[in-house]
């Protein structure tokens, strides 16, 4: 049903022809700075953990800003896939649903729900893990500002008479929606597939490059996973839902990647690769000439980027390093343009 109604959308973007894109919006107070918060979640968290990957269920509860009166009403439920399962994960991702549009002096002011990605486990490892993923959103925003931001916070989870549960660091994730606002576009409603001349080629080519980059196998820019929207954990902008102009991918989700490496993370069946930290470039070689331009842009970039994970606070320098060194090896790939031509542009697809 949801399929359907986005291909009717799309027909009627389709009638109506193409409209201007709006003008950029600025970013809402919680992703506006990159300092971590300190918040606090209260509710019946325990029995939404125990859920299970299909649970549908959704709980009350509050969420504020520590050492403020920025209380807010919230639901809470479940999200994801594979975190979502229980022999994966002990604490599951969350989603939070505001219910009613925060006052204009809250931290989350115009938000009306969020993807909130939690620690998995108790253990420190699976805290670096998510300070790594969380850094990953920030390396992207170092290469364009259509991307989506991220901004980490230590939770404090208690239970609704106020039990401690759990502190852990997590992060909030911007909603697709305000990645358009903020480039002057929106969300295209689009169905399962698009071809790929839709497609921007500056930044189609930039997203095959940053996914080799970072070791991300698992994602699509022109087609969803059977029975949903494109695309596989690269939403699409376009000027006013872009459903008949030039659309946008806008990548997310890397717990698979290489860089980030988490101990569940698998490449896709269909890639015949050794482990996830086997890159495998898949861009697409009508994007070659613009892939040229930005290998050369991104290797400008070289020393600010190498930098990006030594700078994040509570990251363990050993994973910091081990980060750092796997980044190393794209910059050795792309080092001349025949290694560039050799390692990723001959094996595009």
């Amino acid at each position: 049903m949801k399929l359907a109604i986005r291909l009717a959308l799309a027909a009627l973007a389709l009638a109506a022809g193409p409209l201007k894109a709006a003008p950029p919006e600025p970013a809402k107070p919680l992703f506006a700075a990159d300092d971590v918060i300190h918040i606090t979640i209260r509710g019946p968290i325990d029995v939404l953990a125990r859920g299970g990957p299909d649970s549908r269920m959704s709980v009350p509860g509050t969420i504020s800003v520590n050492g403020t009166q920025d209380v807010l009403p919230i639901q809470l439920a479940l999200r994801g896939i594979t975190r979502r399962q229980r022999d994966v994960c002990q604490f599951p991702p969350l989603r939070v649903v505001f219910n009613s549009p925060p006052p204009a002096g809250s931290l989350f002011a115009g938000q009306r729900k969020l993807k909130l990605v939690t620690h998995c486990r108790s253990s420190a490892a699976f805290q670096n893990y998510v300070l790594l993923e969380a850094a990953t959103y920030k390396l992207y925003n170092q290469l364009t500002p259509m991307s989506f931001r991220a901004r980490v916070a230590q939770v404090d989870y208690v239970t609704d008479a106020g039990a401690p549960i759990t502190s852990r660091v997590g992060f909030f994730l911007e909603e697709v929606d305000d990645v358009g606002r903020r480039n002057g576009m929106r969300e295209a409603k689009v169905g399962e597939r698009i071809p790929v001349s839709q497609l921007s080629p500056p930044d189609a080519a930039r997203v095959g490059l940053f996914e080799y980059m970072v070791g991300n196998l698992d994602w699509a820019m022109q087609a969803g996973p059977a029975g949903d929207a494109c695309c596989h954990n690269s939403p699409l902008i376009g000027p006013a839902g872009g459903a008949s102009a030039t659309l946008y991918p806008v990548p997310y989700d890397w717990d698979f990647s290489g860089l980030v490496d988490t101990p569940y993370a698998v490449a896709p069946d269909a890639i015949n690769v050794s482990s996830v930290r086997q890159r495998r470039y898949r861009g697409f070689c009508r994007h070659n000439a613009e892939a040229r331009t930005e290998i050369a842009r991104i290797r400008s970039m070289q020393a600010a980027l190498m930098a990006n994970y030594a700078a994040v606070p509570g990251l363990d320098p050993k994973m910091a390093k081990r980060a750092t060194d796997y980044l190393g090896g794209f910059f050795a790939d792309i080092a001349t343009d025949a290694s560039a031509e050799a390692k990723l542009l001959k094996t595009c697809i």
